[in-house]
């Protein structure tokens, strides 16, 4: 079956306080989001590759392929306005034949054995979503009131996210809407059934400046 993944990585990082964009920033001495692509290659090696990246980081991104002799076979694809439209317009380049990828860019640390679950979850159930169980207790705001959450009901959604191309490539076919946070929502939005998968509690996203150290240690730790 053929396979495709996206990664997404069309944010400026304002979080990060950093003059570099986060997906550039440097982990184990080469830009985190060469991490994020170089597993589903390694799984794959006939995996058809998208990164998306916002058209003025296009030049920058290919001197850093040169500089640190990145050959992973890829194909550029302008971000949009938000990361819905980032992935609707990645997916307009793709055929929707076989099964799709969604990863964010800032999730270096993904495992070559979470890509093998994630695909084959979604071959057997035609999606999957990576989720890992929360250790945090959580309240919700009730107007002036709060009540306690059963977190063992709650997950932590990850990715990729894997679904059959042709159902997703339709699902991103209709209108924006604030509450797409991910690709498994515009797909329930659809009618669709999502199935989860097991996450990685290291598959973290680099989102604050303290995350990068963190994942410097973890990616010694595992040995990616």
């Amino acid at each position: 079956m053929k396979k495709s993944a996206i990664v997404v990585a069309g944010g400026i990082g304002a979080r990060m306080n950093t003059a570099v964009p986060k997906q550039f920033l440097l982990l184990a001495g080469k830009p985190l989001v060469m991490h994020s692509m170089q597993p589903f290659v390694d799984v794959f090696p006939e995996i058809s590759l998208i990164l998306v990246l916002p058209p003025d980081q296009f030049n920058f991104w290919q001197n850093l392929c040169r500089e640190y002799a990145f050959n992973v076979s890829h194909q550029l694809v302008a971000g949009g306005k938000t990361r819905f439209h980032s992935v609707q317009n990645a997916l307009k380049v793709l055929s929707g034949e076989g099964l799709v990828a969604v990863h964010d860019g800032a999730r270096p640390l993904i495992s070559k054995s979470l890509i093998q679950r994630a695909f084959h979850t979604a071959e057997l159930l035609g999606n999957s979503i990576p989720v890992v169980p929360v250790n945090d207790s959580f309240r919700k705001i009730c107007g002036e009131k709060s009540v306690p959450i059963d977190r063992n009901t709650l997950r932590m959604v990850q990715t990729p996210q894997v679904f059959d191309g042709a159902s997703l490539k339709k699902a991103y076919e209709q209108d924006y809407q604030e509450r797409f946070t991910d690709d498994a929502m515009v797909m329930e939005s659809m009618g669709e059934t999502i199935h989860l998968t097991d996450g990685d509690l290291s598959n973290i996203k680099i989102t604050h400046p303290d995350d990068i150290i963190l994942a410097g240690r973890l990616f010694e730790t595992l040995h990616l």
